[in-house]
Formats: C-alpha cells, structure tokens, sequence
C-alpha cells in the first residue's frame, strides 16, 4: 500500500469516527441549545386618539377600575378594566336621584312636598351605623331636604324615605330603577336597593357608571346646584360632602362618592371648564385619600390633552331652500340637535360641516319635517349625519309660479291668434 493510499483510507476512518459521534442522540441533546421561555403580551388598553399598540399608556390609576369621559359627547378617553363588575356602594344613589328629579319633572312630586319618615327607613341608616341624614322616626320631612341629604350627606334614610314615598316600598321603588337602568343601556349594572348598601347581586361597572352621569346631567342639570353643595344640615347637625375636589376651585361640581368594606372607596367626579364638561369615575381605591387625586389626574388629563368642538349648535340655522308649489317661495332649515365632537388639541379644524342643501323642495311642508341632512367629517370621515327640519309650514298653492303662468299665457295667445286666424279664413272662403 502506496503512502498516497494509507493517507486516503486514514482521511476516510477519521470522517466516520466523527460522523458517528455528532450522530450520537446523547451527544445532540448534550449540544442542542434550550429554546428561551416566551414572554407573554401584555396588551395595555389605550385611550381614544390612541393606538393599542403604543408604547405606554399616559396614564395607570389606582384604582380597580377606571373611566374618563368627555361628559358633552360621551367619547370615551381613558379606561382602566372599564367592564368589571364592582359593587356600587353610595353609587346607587345617583340613580335614586335620578328617578327623583324624573317624578319631578314630571309633576308627579314637589320639592315642598312633606315625606313621613317610616321605621324601615329610620333603622336603615341606625341599625347599619352606615352614613345618615340623622331623620327621626315618624319626622315629616321636605322631599328638597331629603334630596339635599341623599346628595350632599349622602343619607340612606332619606333614600329610603324617598323610595317608599315614590312608590310605596323600596322594593318596587328598585325594580323602577332596574327598568330605568336598561331604558339608559346600562346592561352591566344591577341595582338591589336605593342606598348602596351591600346586597348580593348588586354592581354596576365604572363604565355604566359613567354613562349614567352623563345622563343624568344632560337631563337635571339642576341637580348639579345640590351636588356641589359642600355641607348640609339637619337636625342641628351639619355634615360636609365627602367629594373632596369641591373645596380645591377646579371646576368640580359633582357628584357622588362611594365606599363599602368589599370594594373599597369609589368617586364619580365631573368638571366643567371652558365650555367643556369631563366625567371621571374611579372604584376600588385601596384608600380613601386615593381616590380624589385619581380622579382629578384623570379630570387634568382630559382638559389637558383634548378639546370639545361645537360642530353644530341645535336650532343653527341653513338656508335658504328654494320651494316650488308653495305659498312662500323659500323655506330655512334648522338644525335638530347639537353635535359636539372630542378631539386631540391642536386639532380643533379639522372638523368640518357640509352644506350641501337640497336645489329645492316641493309645498306642503310642515314645520319640523326633515328636508336634509348634513354630514360633519373629521379629518375627512363622515362621524354624524344631522337632520335639518323646516322652520315653518308652508302650504301648498295652487297658483303656478311664474313661469308655468307665462306659458300658459302663451299658450293661450297662440290660441287667441289661431282661432283669430281660422275664423278670417273661413269668412274669406265664404266670399
């Protein structure tokens, strides 16, 4: 064997050796890198006007559950577990009020009107140690004192008090509550008394909480005077609203604390600055001094970062509208409703109005009925379409306008002169 060869069959042995080495099952796994444990997405909610996928969230409160509202268009612009179901402690009591200024309104109460204090009302607060109007047993009491003391000294006997002088008890005094809160599409909420007591099944959502504000603001702004009462008294006793950021002159105005031992210390607190209206609600702070700075970084926030356009105020007027067969010639349109549009600061213009009108509209018209309707854009995409109505009626006439007269007195004179023509003609022919 030539030195060529043996070098060949050396080269060849020494591949096999290593061939079968790296092959060895104990050797791959000896080598084989261990795969890194995955890091599981977090995923952040973020506010309206911003991605889900940014960085961080601008803001974290401590809180359970958390939700800022721009309380003039209701767009949502902060949420922290906007859905949890929390029981509502005095939270409740804000729909008690609600179903109150409602009778109200609707003449079925007056504030000057004497309530009874029962003694299912009087042990409610006495025997639970729980907040109290500090109403006595068998007192008469005016239904504006029981208001103020549900409102300012937030009182679960004036609840009662009320409830049962609305409806005879309490428990049909809820289940009107319970109607009231689906007719508002509060599906996540559920009421069991009219004080906020802890009562299995009860809860609402800081969400629902929300939206509820919101409501009953745009339909009582009056109530707003009560809630931003800073003390009340009764019986000799004067007792100080718990809402805290009344007394800091930062445009608060309301409206309601919370605090139960299962879930802890809540506030809905609105504010209104320039023209603009913020609802912030926080439930389940660890602590009671929490959750007045919460809501007012949330409030700071919201009046800081956006602004509230009035792209159309109701009643606004557009016009005028061409009008054929009517007893005017023209009609002006009004606008339904306000429209008022959430935006990012700085980006105030780029909500635009088109007033695109009709060429014309045919008689009879009845005021009040739609005749347009104008889209309002932001940054070019349509985000409401608003119905115009007219202003007035307006028959219908059944004299022709003036160019359907013209023809046809046209059309009588090429008659006139026809008939003319004919009757000489035939006079010709005769002679």
């Amino acid at each position: 064997m030539t030195v060529s060869r043996k070098k060949i069959w050396m080269t060849f042995i020494l591949v096999s050796i290593l061939m079968m080495t790296f092959s060895s099952p104990a050797f791959s796994r000896a080598v084989k890198k261990t795969p890194k444990p995955k890091t599981p997405k977090v995923l952040q909610q973020a506010p309206v006007g911003q991605s889900s996928q940014s960085s961080q969230n601008p803001l974290q409160c401590d809180a359970e559950s958390a939700v800022l509202m721009d309380g003039l268009t209701g767009q949502i612009l902060y949420e922290q577990n906007p859905q949890v179901k929390i029981p509502p402690a005095s939270f409740v009591k804000v729909m008690t009020l609600f179903l109150v200024y409602d009778a109200l309104r609707a003449g079925q109460l007056k504030v000057d009107d004497l309530v009874t204090v029962s003694e299912t009302a009087w042990r409610r607060a006495y025997k639970t140690d729980s907040s109290k109007m500090f109403i006595k047993l068998g007192d008469r009491v005016k239904v504006e004192d029981l208001i103020k003391g549900v409102a300012i000294a937030s009182g679960n006997d004036a609840c009662v008090a009320l409830a049962e002088h609305l409806s005879g008890s309490e428990e049909v005094f809820v289940s009107k509550m319970n109607e009231k809160a689906k007719l508002l599409g509060l599906n996540n909420s559920q009421f069991k008394n009219s004080d906020g007591l802890p009562a299995d099944g009860q809860y609402v959502t800081a969400m629902d909480m929300a939206n509820l504000s919101r409501r009953y603001i745009e339909e009582h702004p009056e109530a707003l005077a009560i809630h931003s009462t800073t003390e009340f008294e009764y019986n000799g006793i004067r007792q100080g609203n718990r809402n805290t950021l009344l007394y800091k002159n930062i445009g608060v105005d309301g409206l309601k604390t919370g605090h139960i031992e299962e879930s802890g210390y809540h506030l809905v607190a609105t504010a209104k600055r320039d023209g603009q209206r913020m609802i912030a609600v926080v439930m389940g702070c660890g602590r009671v001094k929490n959750r007045a700075p919460e809501a007012q970084k949330l409030l700071e926030y919201g009046f800081k970062n956006y602004a509230t356009v009035e792209a159309v105020k109701k009643g606004a007027l557009f016009g005028p509208v061409k009008v054929k067969r009517g007893k005017a010639d023209q009609v002006i349109l009004t606008a339904v409703e306000d429209v008022r549009v959430t935006v990012a600061k700085g980006k105030e213009n780029t909500i635009s109005v088109i007033s695109e009108l009709p060429k014309f509209v045919v008689a009879p018209i009845q005021k009040g009925q739609i005749l347009a309707k104008i889209p309002v854009q932001h940054e070019g995409k349509l985000i409401k379409e608003i119905n115009l109505v007219a202003s007035v009626d307006i028959p219908k006439t059944w004299i022709p306008s003036w160019p359907v007269l013209v023809a046809i007195l046209f059309g009588l004179c090429v008659l006139v002169l026809a008939g003319f023509f004919l009757s000489r003609r035939s006079k010709q022919k005769r002679f």
